[in-house]
């Protein structure tokens, strides 16, 4: 079955309002931060065939199995708002009938034949395809991906189907407290975008899919000038190239689909923005998102987001210090959400009800001081780097891990964006941080979020427009910057 509902973004924000201090790092593939370019490089072999199809390999033989897996630039950010959820629901289709396997049946056996685990995602600026299977099935696999990718058969009574299955996931998502905060912070921080950030997309949409979207889909964004191959573990780099040209040389290359549904520019924010949202909880959870650096216009920002977060995320960073270990956050988060289209960086964190004005106040004046000259110290920005190698060093190692990975930023940003993620990450000063925060956070237009109960908000008297003030006036900050 496709695991496409671990959608990006949705479990993005669920883990952070839940604060979990892995979020970024459960969310966001981390590149390999044990090797250089140069050490990559050697590692990460590549061949783009004619038809503009990318192919890359990892090889490593430690065990004798293979991932196999096709990226496809597509998923929320392609989705007008007549498309929202299509891309996922295209995800869902891709593992039903086709021309070599006509039915769900044949292509569930040919798997088995193969002894293949297969799997799926759809996220804001990719979907992927992949197989786990033993290294002597290897070209087996290969054709089995190639027959589905290239020659699927969009039966309606698949469509009818598995249009139930995605409604499932969707009534699932909804039962969530965390879902109706979601969907409107969504359309605050992405003014006239949220279905370009929505990979679940809208009920209706999906409720009247058609075999004509699936098409166009596929005429549009499954061509392989606008996916590759990625194949990792116990396999002999020459042997896939091979394989890749026999099995997609005749793949006909297509129409650049930027230029023919060019992806609009998302529209920065005018001002603050606020939402409330109610649910039966005893702490209130707290969102607020700030439009981040898009990975190909500004990556030097990308790179100083991830050294920045890290700081203050780790046990007793100043930060964490003034903020939890003084007991007016339960728990915070900071995270950016590395992205192509703009990027959400995210402050989420939980307090108590009576805590909160003073919880908030407090971190209006915490954000205000980002990027005073060592506000992140030379120990936490060493700490950092130290630990992002060696979280890293392993990383290389687990085949399919190593696949998502590739393919995520092969997808959003590009491979050159991967292999040069080290070098850059080792080279960011603070400068670069402080030039980070001052562009994208620091008196920034901001979404403020709140998850709380409704006897709580009426014995506070919580409003939007109060959320929408910064600082927070309930509580003004003292000179000394803590919190009366």
């Amino acid at each position: 079955m496709p695991a496409s509902a671990r959608r990006f973004r949705w479990l993005h924000r669920l883990f952070a309002l839940a604060v979990v201090a892995v979020a970024a790092a459960a969310v966001v593939p981390s590149p390999v931060s044990a090797q250089t370019r140069a050490e990559l490089e050697r590692i990460v072999q590549r061949r783009v065939l004619a038809n503009g199809l990318e192919v890359i390999v990892v090889e490593n033989h430690g065990v004798p199995i293979a991932t196999l897996e096709i990226d496809v630039k597509n998923g929320a950010f392609t989705q007008t708002p007549d498309y929202a959820g299509l891309a996922h629901m295209y995800e869902h289709m891709f593992f039903k009938a086709n021309r070599e396997y006509p039915s769900p049946q044949a292509f569930s056996d040919r798997a088995s034949e193969l002894g293949a685990l297969y799997n799926g995602t759809t996220q804001e600026e990719r979907v992927n395809y992949y197989l786990t299977l033993p290294a002597d099935s290897l070209e087996g696999g290969i054709r089995f991906l190639a027959a589905s990718l290239r020659h699927p058969l969009f039966r309606e009574e698949d469509l009818a189907s598995e249009k139930e299955v995605v409604l499932g996931e969707y009534d699932r998502n909804e039962s969530s407290p965390f879902f109706a905060l979601d969907k409107r912070m969504t359309e605050l921080l992405y003014p006239g975008n949220a279905s370009r950030k929505d990979a679940l997309g809208d009920r209706t949409v999906l409720r009247n899919v058609t075999v004509a979207q699936m098409r166009r889909i596929q005429q549009l964004y499954y061509v392989p000038n606008n996916c590759a191959l990625i194949v990792t573990g116990d396999v002999d780099p020459e042997r896939v190239f091979a394989i890749a040209e026999a099995v997609f040389g005749d793949w006909e290359r297509g129409p650049d689909p930027f230029n023919v549904a060019p992806i609009p520019a998302i529209p920065p924010l005018a001002g603050n923005q606020a939402a409330i949202a109610e649910a039966p909880i005893g702490v209130v959870s707290v969102l607020l998102q700030w439009q981040g650096p898009s990975a190909s216009k500004d990556p030097n920002a990308t790179f100083a987001a991830d050294v920045f977060s890290d700081a203050l995320n780790t046990p007793g960073s100043g930060f964490r210090t003034r903020m939890v270990d003084s007991g007016l956050w339960q728990d915070i988060v900071v995270n950016y959400y590395t992205l192509n289209h703009v990027g959400p960086i995210t402050i989420s964190g939980q307090t108590s009800p009576e805590k909160l004005r003073e919880a908030m106040a407090a971190l209006d004046v915490e954000i205000a001081r980002f990027a005073e000259r060592g506000y992140v110290t030379p120990q936490e920005f060493e700490n950092v780097k130290a630990q992002r190698v060696t979280s890293g060093a392993f990383g290389i190692e687990k085949a399919s891990g190593i696949a998502h990975t590739i393919g995520f930023w092969w997808s959003v940003v590009g491979l050159d964006y991967f292999l040069g993620y080290n070098d850059a990450m080792a080279a960011q000063t603070a400068a670069d941080l402080q030039r980070y925060v001052s562009t994208y956070i620091i008196g920034k237009p901001r979404v403020t979020g709140v998850l709380i109960s409704a006897p709580a908000r009426r014995a506070l008297g919580l409003t939007e427009e109060e959320l929408r003030q910064v600082p927070m006036k309930s509580i003004a900050p003292d000179a000394a910057g803590g919190a009366r």
